[in-house]
């Protein structure tokens, strides 16, 4: 036995050296790869700079982590496996050691009160507003199944839209509403999301740094046109931002159509209709043959607006829970009668006359 010893413990430490080696050169792989991935949308607010980072230094951490794990667990498999003729054999009795579960028990513990330290330093620096800081307010206003924007300008007046304009590089501050059930406000770009719920007014911050168009969603799902509930954040100049408010403001709080940018009110009854923008993206919802659509949330309108007058298609867009068709359920539908101006209404029972049912 004394000369079994010394043997056997020379090649336990080799052995724990092999797996050290794989391990490591797999962790440091499997990080440069992790690092690699382009996991998220664009980055598009200043808060989303810090979050994308916690992001980074959480797969650094536990990248090695699983790596060195599943490298002993295979490695044992593989080097401790049964051979022909052992199936009948039992494993050598071994003691526990205390000083290694000492370790792999303490490691771990430290690594999560670092982890879980810095996630809470990076929440509160991006939730907390500088002194002084002169953030533009923002009143978001979900129900089934859209979102509604209220600006507060200069002169401390609401401006109305359905797509969310924000100016670059300008602190935001949301006031988040619910009409009906809890939605989730979120835009991916900017990292940041918070629930809207029923009765209570939750806040969020941003300020956006990019210059482009991003999608805003519903992150809690709020019944069957969940899917549909999309709008679009336009981050533009400072100067453009101020020009396309006034504009608002002087249409009389009605947005421009087709989810652009300041290209003037969309009139064109199947561009409306087809548009996956809103103010109206009836294709997501009902099923028309002629614009390509089969959605199913709403009625078949190749069945139903055929069997309709001009005035009760104008009724059922401006006003959709005063006659439900029967099958479906009220608060599905948005009313457009707040979003969508007399011409691009009339533009809409134009078009669902002449091709519905053809």
């Amino acid at each position: 036995m004394s000369v079994d010893e010394p043997t056997a413990s020379r090649e336990s430490r080799a052995q724990l050296r092999q797996m050290l080696l794989i391990g490591v050169i797999a962790s440091a792989l499997g990080i440069a790869l992790a690092l690699a991935i382009d996991w998220f949308p664009t980055q598009a607010s200043v808060q989303g700079e810090k979050i994308d980072t916690l992001w980074d230094v959480l797969l650094i951490a536990s990248v090695p982590v699983f790596v060195l794990v599943e490298t002993i667990v295979l490695y044992c498999a593989i080097k401790f496996r049964m051979r022909p003729g052992e199936e009948l054999k039992d494993g050598p009795p071994i003691h526990g050691n205390t000083k290694l579960e000492i370790v792999w028990t303490a490691i771990p513990a430290i690594l999560l009160v670092g982890l879980c330290t810095y996630a809470y330093l990076v929440l509160t620096d991006i939730e907390k507003a500088p002194a002084g800081e002169k953030a533009l307010d923002v009143r978001v206003v979900g129900e089934q199944f859209t979102w509604t924007f209220f600006i507060k300008n200069d002169q401390g007046k609401e401006v109305k839209t359905n797509q969310l304009y924000l100016p670059e590089g300008r602190p935001v501050s949301f006031t988040v509403q619910s009409k009906d059930v809890i939605h989730d406000f979120w835009v991916p770009a900017f990292r940041m999301k918070i629930d809207a719920v029923p009765g209570i007014d939750t806040h969020l911050r941003v300020t956006p740094k990019k210059i482009g168009d991003y999608p805003v969603v519903c992150a809690e799902l709020c019944g069957l046109g969940h899917s549909t509930m999309r709008q679009t954040a336009h981050v533009v100049s400072t100067g453009d931002f101020g020009s396309k408010l006034q504009q608002l403001a002087q249409a009389g709080n009605k947005p421009s159509g087709g989810g652009g940018g300041g290209g003037g009110e969309e009139t064109d009854g199947k561009t409306l209709f087809t548009s996956a923008a809103k103010p109206a993206a009836c294709s997501s919802c009902h099923t028309l043959k002629d614009a390509g659509s089969t959605a199913t949330v709403g009625p078949d309108l190749d069945k139903v607006v055929p069997q309709l007058t001009e005035a009760d298609i104008r009724s059922s867009i401006k006003t959709p829970d005063a006659k439900i068709t029967p099958g479906f359920q009220p608060g599905i539908m948005p009313d457009f009668g707040q979003t969508l101006s007399d011409a691009q209404i009339d533009a809409l029972v134009k078009y669902l006359k002449e091709v519905a049912g053809k």
